[in-house]
């Protein structure tokens, strides 16, 4: 007679499944959301930043598809279908913990690399770089590098960029946000960009971590009850 035990675990395994596709699907918009969140500011950042939001994609696909196999293979009680399921689990297992680990030693460096992009990108005068400062200064209400006087430091008359200053305070006549007695400290961004910019890529890591360990541990879970399973339907076969 055959016990109940397997076939619970079936069942267990199946409803597994079926909540891990969806947390496949769930990756796959967190990191969709988060690369476009980084990728406005893709001008400032190197591929490193990028990378990590589309290797979740990629995760998040393969999860769904890992699942849809969980799901044939707990259905057909095939031992076979049931320990490549947990091998799958497994090496996505290393490679997001791998991709983990390479993002924490990364994060290190990340203020120093991003400073750098924006202290290089600031001297130059063409067009692409100047759409980039006004959308990241008009995005994060942030002023020059460090600080507003950045720009002031490369500006031949002390200006600074419309987008350095608040809307209802632009000068239309010249495009310019001028720093002058009529124009309080008040009336333009006084935060540099470096630090708005590091947090901003911080709060995406932090989204993208708290993902990635969530589905972590749905992982090992599923990893034990597959093989459990594959271990049990082995050993009714044998009677």
């Amino acid at each position: 007679m055959r016990s109940c035990g397997p076939s619970l675990i079936k069942y267990v395994l199946f409803a597994f499944n079926v909540l891990f596709a969806l947390s496949g699907l769930g990756i796959l918009i967190a990191g969709a959301i988060v690369l476009a969140d980084v990728n406005e500011f893709n001008h400032f950042v190197e591929g490193r930043v990028i990378a990590p939001p589309i290797v979740l994609i990629v995760t998040g696909l393969i999860i769904f598809l890992i699942a849809s196999l969980g799901c044939f293979g707990a259905i057909k009680e095939s031992p076979t279908l049931l320990l490549t399921f947990a091998v799958l689990l497994a090496v996505i297992f290393i490679v997001e913990l791998a991709v983990g680990i390479a993002a924490s030693v990364f994060k290190k460096d990340l203020e120093m690399m991003v400073k750098s992009s924006l202290q290089e990108s600031i001297k130059r005068s063409n067009s692409e770089d100047t759409m980039a400062w006004d959308n990241i200064q008009r995005k994060l209400m942030c002023c020059g590098v460090d600080t507003p006087a950045d720009w002031r430091a490369i500006s031949a008359n002390k200006t600074l960029p419309a987008s350095c200053c608040q809307p209802q305070f632009i000068d239309t006549t010249v495009g310019h946000c001028l720093d002058s007695p009529a124009l309080g400290k008040d009336k333009f961004y006084q935060d540099g960009c470096v630090g708005k910019l590091k947090d901003r890529i911080d709060k995406n890591a932090s989204i993208l971590i708290g993902v990635g360990i969530g589905i972590a541990f749905i992982q090992i879970l599923g990893i034990f009850l597959a093989c459990y399973l594959a271990s049990s339907i082995r050993r009714e076969q044998a009677k």
